[in-house]
């Protein structure tokens, strides 16, 4: 299964994808990168922190972005290339995250599309704001 190509892919396309965050996820992540911050793995530590509980790793939100990007668009066979990210508000055990994509350029030239790239918590406040750019699949 591939991706679409330059061709298939026009400014203004989207795609999304929402997930609740489970202490769960939180854990298995820590597990994964070994990052065991305190300020989401440890209740007690993070009670005493500025967010007053803990939170989910920043990245593991992010990952939601890029499975955006992997799985839907541009999809299967891309190549990211960069991506720029503003972390503005955390993410808590049981929110749920919607990341979105938006192309806001296509250069068929570079075979690259640049995209906006947000993570909404159900009150659809920004928690990441970004811009990515990926070079799509190519034609066969």
């Amino acid at each position: 299964m591939n991706g679409k190509t330059i061709d298939e892919i026009k400014v203004g396309d989207t795609a999304e994808f929402a997930k609740t965050v489970s202490e769960s996820d939180i854990y298995q992540y820590a597990g994964v990168t070994g990052d065991f911050n305190p300020a989401h793995i440890n209740e007690d530590y993070a009670s005493k922190t500025f967010f007053k509980t803990r939170i989910a790793h920043g990245m593991l939100s992010a990952g939601f972005i890029s499975n955006v990007l992997g799985n839907q668009l541009p999809g299967p066979g891309a190549v990211y290339i960069r991506q720029d990210l503003n972390f503005l508000a955390p993410v808590r055990i049981s929110d749920t995250i919607t990341a979105v994509v938006e192309v806001v350029d296509v250069n068929t030239g570079k075979n690259r599309i640049t995209l906006k790239t947000r993570c909404f918590n159900q009150e659809r406040i920004i928690v990441i704001d970004g811009e990515a750019v990926l070079s799509p699949v190519k034609k066969q």
